[in-house]
């Protein structure tokens, strides 16, 4: 099932995250999807200041991934520019080490994604207002869907 979210400001977007946050768990894998500039590093940008994360969040787009200490760790990834070739990164260690995994393009690696986590699709509207359309993977993150939705 997939829930649906109209946010109409970045505010609103991180106060969304924020939610997210409230409800994370160890190994949470949370992938973003949308066109440049829909809001996927403003959301991972409300999970960091949720987790305590006092650093700048800017897109880890040049360094593929960058490790943020908080309340869990975050691990804020954008595969844009690995066009599906995740040959000697490691991504799939991050599944598995305890924090908040955020993967921006995560389509582009579907492949290797864990059997559970959730997906957000991010549908620009107009200048401020975002459609977040979320879609569960797995019954721990159907719950947390139902917890904050």
């Amino acid at each position: 099932m997939d829930y649906k979210i109209t946010t109409k400001s970045e505010m609103e977007t991180i106060r969304i995250a924020q939610d997210f946050e409230s409800e994370k768990f160890p190994n949470m894998v949370i992938c973003l999807d949308g066109e440049l500039g829909s809001g996927k590093t403003v959301f991972t940008k409300g999970i960091a200041n949720a987790l305590g994360i006092k650093e700048s969040i800017t897109s880890p787009t040049f360094s593929i991934i960058k490790e943020y200490d908080g309340e869990l760790p975050l691990y804020h990834m954008d595969v844009y520019r690995l066009d599906g070739n995740t040959d000697g990164i490691g991504i799939e260690e991050y599944f598995n080490k305890g924090g908040v995994v955020v993967i921006e393009w995560a389509d582009t690696i579907k492949d290797i994604l864990p059997k559970e986590y959730l997906h957000i699709k991010f549908k620009v509207i107009d200048e401020n207002k975002r459609m977040l359309i979320l879609t569960p993977y797995g019954k721990q993150y159907e719950e947390l869907c139902e917890a904050v939705l």
